[in-house]
Formats: C-alpha cells, sequence, structure tokens
C-alpha cells in the first residue's frame, strides 16, 4: 500500500466527504436569511394574536362562570332562610330554566369547542 494514503492504521480514501461548501453569492444568501427572519417575525405575530384572542375568551368564560356562581350563592342563601327561588322552583317544575343559566351553558360549551380545536397548538 501507499504510504501516504495509510493515516494511524487505517487506509484514506481519495476525496471528501461531507457537505461541499455552497458557491452561492453572500448578497442572495443575507436576502434569504432577512426574508426568513421577516417570516418568522409574522409567525410570531399570529401566535402571539392568537394567544390573546384565547386568552380573551377564557376571561370572558370565567365571567360567566362567576356570575353564575353568585346567582347559585344568592340561591344557597335564600334556602338558607327558607325561601325558595322562582328559579329552582322553575327548574323543579319542569319549565325553562332561567337565562343566565343557558347563557353560562354556551360560554361553558364554546370554550371546551374551542379548547378541542386548538389542542394541536
Amino acid at each position: 500500500m501507499d504510504e501516504s494514503k495509510v493515516a494511524g492504521g487505517k487506509v484514506k480514501k481519495p476525496g471528501k466527504r461531507g457537505r461541499k461548501p455552497a458557491k452561492i453569492d453572500l448578497k442572495a444568501k443575507l436576502e434569504r436569511s432577512r426574508q426568513s427572519a421577516r417570516e418568522c417575525r409574522a409567525r410570531k405575530k399570529l401566535r402571539y394574536q392568537y394567544l390573546e384572542e384565547l386568552v380573551s375568551s377564557r376571561e370572558r368564560a370565567i365571567c360567566a362562570l362567576r356570575e353564575e356562581l353568585e346567582m347559585y350563592k344568592q340561591w344557597c342563601m335564600a334556602m338558607d332562610q327558607g325561601k325558595i327561588p322562582s328559579e329552582i322552583k322553575a327548574l323543579l317544575s319542569g319549565e325553562e330554566p332561567s337565562k343566565p343559566q343557558q347563557n353560562t351553558a354556551k360560554v361553558a360549551k364554546a370554550v371546551k369547542a374551542e379548547a378541542n380545536t386548538h389542542s394541536s397548538w
């Protein structure tokens, strides 16, 4: 064997391995980098908009649930005093539930549906 091709007991093969340097001019490379940065900023902006909308919808849902909780507290205090609220009477007799309950149920369903549709983010 030729001794110039032997190094450390291993035989070297002629030619280079790995990626060859690209022969692209620096201006094009710089422009690609700038374009990539612009796209990255646009994606970041969209992501933050999405998150702000998500937070806003969750805050609205929380407010609706707090109102519902306050309503239930009022009902409990009334029942502790021996009074039965008309809304509970309506529920027990099978009539339409009061308006606040319908709204909070819709909000809760909307929040769950939104969480399910965006769970892949």
